[in-house]
């Protein structure tokens, strides 16, 4: 049967779909990463980005209205953008609820337009489109729906099903587009993200049914009922755990009542056995219930009570006493500047804050800050210019975002790429210069810091014309792949060599948590034997994938 138009509720039942597919295809995006490192996180990007959406989405009591509908995709998904394709994204789904937003039903007319000006708007909001990216994906379709748009097409089973082959063909193009796609033999795993969209909207219009659990920690994994008993009334106050010694045969009819007596006075209750002993976990309002009717079986170990109330009320209080803080802080004058810097590790976050950083954004390579959580963080500084240190280049995006979405503070964002170069603008703030000054003097210094990173390959491939064999040391540069091989020091000796040159003075050395304190002195003792003539400096950086984070300035 012949559809030519869907209404809100249809289009909310698609954009859920969408995402719940992308969600079910998020790790096969993930391994798409040009770079063999283990940091790939476009998959999980888009999918937080999505699944933000998602959730206004599904909270809204009128998913009939085609307004409140396009309000929850956009909005939710501005806000929940994360890193560089997850912006994109949250820009495409901005572009296409803003033309849709006063019909009441869509027909392959709107559809086309909207998906031009989908298209428009996220092209914008990228500063050097790129082709053969997710932009590329989206164009290629955009202009397929135009085509049979203008071809008189009216069936949206026929369209929409034409504009995903489109996409998928465009798609399987973008390595011929990006040589680096093809020299790694992937295609643009952004593009992939918005195919599966595209695929599982698909799948609804058709009647198929996509699961999306949305009941998830921001980090994608599943909230454990401790957690979800926290964030509501705790009906049992007791956390008890012990082992039960038997002394006797604990057959099956035994466990099966013992476990049923469990139920009788509490929950969330756990029952093992294994030979001779019982592991057990019950959450009751009576643990000596449990201990006394566990005795019977046998003597106890490993016996541990734990007040949930009290853990509960402790933590209320310190959130409590946080937001006490926050808001005096609040209510004194503002500072005339502020800083906010993108930060991963312990120790990296304390350079940070002892060289004067107000707020620190949680996050790095495989879990980027959201718009919103960047957002979260301006409102603790209180400052009417707020310099933002995005301090890696897929986070960048989402901080321009936030920028445009304050009204009440001015957000100056200082588009450092990696660590150190915010380290270096923060260094080179000037008290007495005005906020342009020091944001031209901040962006000038951050171009003369070479930064290096070494982790470890986890896949066979070439980049930059170097064969590259799984769990081979990676030392990579600003623009590249620069050393490579089995042997860690060598390979930041090799990478090292290449990022010197006669202007350099300072070579900073940061150890992540992978890295013990002996190896690093190690480390620091072999650069200094290679290279003499610098000041060498080495600082436990504590942040993950990457072993070592190297500047030379």
């Amino acid at each position: 049967m012949e559809i030519q138009a869907i209404d809100a509720k249809m289009l909310s039942k698609m954009f859920l779909a969408g995402a719940g597919n992308l969600e079910a295809h998020k790790e096969i995006i993930n391994e798409l990463n040009v770079f063999p490192v283990p940091d790939g996180d476009t998959g999980t990007n888009m999918t937080m980005t999505i699944m933000s959406a998602a959730k206004e989405l599904n909270g809204l009591d009128d998913d009939d209205n085609m307004e409140a509908v396009c309000k929850a995709i956009s909005s939710g998904s501005l806000k929940g953008a994360r890193g560089n394709s997850g912006v994109i994204l949250s820009q495409l789904f901005r572009g296409f609820t803003k033309r849709i937003k006063t019909e009441t039903t869509l027909d392959v007319y709107i559809i086309s337009e909207a998906f031009q000006n989908a298209v428009e708007t996220a092209y914008k909001a990228v500063m050097k489109p790129k082709e053969g990216t997710i932009l590329t994906v989206a164009k290629g379709a955009a202009d397929k729906a135009k085509d049979l748009a203008d071809n008189g097409v009216t069936d949206l089973g026929e369209v929409f099903k034409e504009i995903i082959e489109h996409a998928d063909y465009v798609l399987s193009q973008t390595p011929e587009m990006l040589p680096v796609l093809k020299q790694a033999g992937v295609v643009d795993s952004g593009g992939r993200g918005l195919l599966e969209v595209f695929i599982g909207a698909y799948d609804a219009f058709l009647g198929k049914e996509v699961k999306l659990d949305l009941d998830k920690k921001p980090n994608g994994e599943k909230k454990t009922s401790y957690e979800a008993q926290a964030e509501a009334e705790i009906k049992f106050g007791y956390c008890t755990e012990f082992i039960i010694m038997l002394e006797k045969n604990f057959n099956i009819k035994q466990e099966i009542d013992f476990k049923a007596f469990l139920e009788s006075i509490g929950d969330s209750i756990v029952c093992v056995a294994d030979e001779d002993v019982v592991k057990v976990h019950v959450h009751t309002n009576d643990p000596g219930l449990a201990i006394q009717k566990a005795l019977k079986y046998g003597q106890l170990s490993n016996i541990k009570i734990d007040n949930m109330r009290l853990e509960h009320q402790e933590k209320l209080f310190k959130m409590a006493e946080k937001e006490n803080a926050e808001k005096e802080k609040k209510a004194e004058p503002p500072q005339e500047v502020g800083f906010l810097a993108g930060s991963v590790g312990d120790g990296i976050n304390e350079i940070f804050k002892s060289l004067g950083v107000d707020e620190i954004i949680e996050g790095g390579q495989t879990m980027n800050p959201s718009t919103e959580d960047i957002l979260n963080a301006v409102e603790k500084v209180n400052a009417k210019n707020i310099f933002v240190l995005p301090n890696n280049k897929n986070i960048i995006l989402a901080a321009n975002q936030a920028a445009e979405l304050t009204t009440d503070k001015n957000l100056i964002v200082i588009p450092t790429k990696t660590i150190p170069q915010g380290i270096a603008a923060v260094i080179n703030y000037i008290p007495d210069d005005s906020v342009d000054a020091n944001e031209e003097n901040m962006i000038s210094q951050i171009s003369l810091v070479n930064t290096g990173q070494v982790t470890y390959a986890v896949r066979d491939t070439v980049i930059d014309d170097k064969e590259i064999k799984k769990d081979d040391f990676m030392g990579i540069g600003d623009k590249g792949i620069l050393a490579n091989g089995t042997d860690l020091n060598a390979v930041i000796i090799d990478m090292l060599n290449q990022m010197v040159d006669d202007d350099s003075e300072l070579i900073s050395v940061y150890y992540g948590c992978d890295v013990n304190e002996d190896d690093a002195k190690a480390v620091k003792a072999l650069v200094e034997e290679k290279f003499p003539e610098y000041d060498i400096e080495l600082q436990a950086g504590g942040q993950p994938v990457y072993y070592y984070v190297v500047s030379v300035e």
